[in-house]
């Protein structure tokens, strides 16, 4: 469900960025790009916890922009098929209803399950 995982990411910075306060800027656009995101092979990303490498800057030929590779750790949701999740019921409708397990919103048709109402607990697996 919820891994704390290395990861790497790309910043790509305009020049109107570069001066004294260039790696707290890099920071804040990891930040930025990076969390509440969502990718097929490791998930959510729910948080950066920290940053272990922010590698020398390449100069983009022509452009002037340049990219930071960096190295992060994170905090990620991942649910598999099969697990059994804990869901929080946010709103019911007659087609089904919706819930919301972590960061993730997701629909069950009434065809699935049935319900009993706003706020209820409901267990599932995920398909």
């Amino acid at each position: 469900m919820f891994y704390h995982i290395s990861l790497e990411h790309e910043i790509l910075l305009h020049p109107r960025y570069f001066g004294p306060m260039l790696s707290d800027t890099v920071r804040q656009m990891l930040f930025t790009e990076v969390e509440g995101t969502c990718t097929g092979k490791y998930g959510f990303v729910i948080a950066v916890t920290t940053i272990d490498d922010i590698g020398s800057g390449m100069v983009q030929p022509g452009r002037g922009f340049v990219l930071y590779p960096i190295k992060y750790k994170a905090i990620v949701f991942r649910p598999f098929k099969g697990e059994v999740l804990d869901a929080i019921v946010s709103q019911v409708n007659k087609i089904g209803l919706f819930c919301e397990i972590g960061p993730m919103q997701c629909f069950i048709s009434r065809h699935v399950s049935r319900a009993t109402g706003l706020g209820s607990r409901l267990f599932f697996l995920v398909f």
